[in-house]
């Protein structure tokens, strides 16, 4: 009743007459007739399926059975590593365990372990690591506590070293495989609509649209005034209706998704239609005015009731900084040591497949603007021209760049690439010779993309705070969006990695790079 009442209340705020003044909605729904001829039969598929065949009920089940099989084969591992005699040395070994079994699981679900997958579109396994481990630990110091209280014998140290190892290895494996089983399955896919077809929500849709990982289903448009469609989003994305007929969607498409992109609905209907929604259980994202200052690291806090979002200051301590370098100098190195059987056979490729130089070397822009010079293998012919990519950045510059061929923002120059080019940049190979600029200290594992001196001159002035930090071999734009993005957008993204640097944001950046380029090389093979 309490739905129907506020859904009557916003619809007797707008007039007949304001339903019918959009041109661009009419002119849609003139094209079909019915706004939902447009959708397509896969989109119609999923608004079919029980609701057990939805990603909120099928990925909390599997991370739990993935959760239990990961400790149960730890607590093995251990036990047999001490010879059969049980892996915390208690006198009701099994017991233990089993309550350690329990509220594992409890204290996961508290954590939101088990629901973020269908709340935010682009969790991984990485995000959950630093919990995972931490949640173990914290079993772990339960566990002796619990032994010193009832004047049981401390478990064996040994053996809960060895169990706390094996579990921050097992359990984010088993996390991640019993993921990927999840997204093979079409219960995975969550359909979505993007309230707002204006440049934000259009810029948005074709985000969700080239990044299929996801699992979000575009369905199409709620709005009342859209723009142009680009010329990049498909023409089966089409304009569903105006926003008080979005419950009516929600329900009928099954939508399990909701973005927020910038309506021009007064805020008093706004927050009606949302209050409606929130009632339908679907799950709402909102882009936040000037969000290209929301940092990596926003935070939500409330004064009377009144939420802020909170913009920490850009501080970097010096310790941090040392820990930073630390790890740079000690990973390139390494990689460089475990990687010289790989370099020495790439470079003897090149020097077989095209007469030139092995290493390409190049100007770039660094930290605090300084110039140095970047080492990289030579993937194109010797001699060729920078103007097309000069000309390239300009155009991709601005929001509204349209996608080269293939439908990626990536300058294809396959006549100047060699054979043996072609592999490397697939595969991403060719950066590996800057591990040797990041043991100089001229680069950094983890940072914004190195720039070329002329790509400064497309820089708006807050793309600057970039170079406060060592550019990197991998970073926020690598990982998240490659190709799929403008060039404008990927300084941006620059920017939001510096506005939110930390440790851990470099580490789980570094853990997502691999899975980033096999997933790079599948899909340009």
């Amino acid at each position: 009743m309490h739905l129907v009442t506020s859904l009557e209340a916003y619809r007797s705020r707008r007039t007949r007459h304001d339903l019918e003044v959009n041109a661009g909605l009419d002119s849609e729904r003139s094209m079909g007739g019915d706004p939902y001829s447009a959708i397509d039969e896969h989109t119609r598929s999923l608004a079919a399926r029980t609701h057990r065949q939805h990603r909120r009920w099928i990925v909390p089940r599997a991370l739990i059975l993935a959760d239990v099989l990961g400790l149960t084969c730890a607590y093995a591992f251990a036990t047999v590593m001490r010879g059969g005699h049980g892996a915390f040395g208690s006198a009701r070994e099994l017991g233990v365990f089993v309550l350690m079994l329990a509220c594992w699981i409890f204290l996961a679900n508290v954590h939101g372990l088990y629901r973020r997958d269908s709340e935010r579109a682009d969790h991984s396994t990485t995000d959950d690591i630093v919990q995972v481990v931490e949640l173990v630990a914290l079993g772990i110091l339960v566990l002796l506590a619990g032994s010193w209280l009832l004047g049981r014998p401390a478990p064996h140290f040994y053996g809960l070293a060895l169990f706390l190892i094996a579990a921050a290895c097992l359990v984010p494996l088993l996390r991640f495989l019993a993921r990927q089983a999840c997204k093979r399955s079409r219960s995975y896919e969550q359909n979505a609509v993007v309230v707002g077809a204006g440049d934000i929500g259009q810029r948005i849709a074709r985000k969700i649209i080239r990044h299929p990982e996801y699992g979000v289903n575009l369905v199409g448009f709620v709005d009342r005034h859209p723009k142009p469609r680009r010329v990049d989003l498909p023409e089966h994305l089409t304009v569903l209706g105006a926003p008080e007929q979005l419950p009516e969607i929600v329900q009928r498409l099954d939508v399990e998704r909701v973005v927020i992109a910038f309506s021009n609905e007064s805020e008093t209907d706004l927050l009606s239609l949302l209050r409606v929604l929130r009632a339908l259980a679907v799950q709402i994202d909102l882009v936040p005015r000037m969000f290209e200052l929301a940092s990596l690291h926003a935070n939500v806090h409330w004064i009377e009731g009144m939420p802020l979002l909170g913009l920490p200051a850009a501080r970097r301590s010096w310790l941090a900084c040392r820990v930073k370098r630390l790890i740079d100098l000690v990973g390139a190195s390494f990689a460089l040591l475990v990687l010289a059987p790989l370099l020495a056979y790439i470079a003897i490729r090149i020097r077989r497949d095209s007469p030139g130089p092995i290493l390409f070397r190049q100007v770039r822009v660094g930290a605090r603007m300084r110039h140095f010079t970047v080492l990289k293998f030579r993937t194109m012919k010797v001699g060729t021209d920078d103007a097309q990519h000069r000309a390239y950045i300009e155009r991709t510059s601005s929001p509204h760049a349209v996608a080269e061929a293939g439908g990626l923002y990536k300058l294809d120059r396959g006549d100047a690439v060699t054979p043996c080019g072609r592999w490397l940049r697939r595969t991403s190979l060719d950066e590996l010779p800057q591990l040797l600029n990041v043991v100089r200290g001229e680069m950094s594992l983890v940072g914004p993309r190195p720039c070329i001196p002329y790509e400064v001159d497309c820089f708006a002035p807050h793309h600057l705070v970039r170079f406060e930090v060592p550019q990197g071999i991998t970073g926020l734009w690598q990982v998240a969006a490659r190709a799929n993005s403008t060039y404008g957008e990927s300084l941006d993204m620059d920017v939001a990695y510096v506005l939110g640097w930390s440790l851990g944001l470099d580490l789980r950046l570094l853990l997502r790079t691999p899975l980033q380029m096999l997933r790079q090389r599948t899909s340009t093979a």
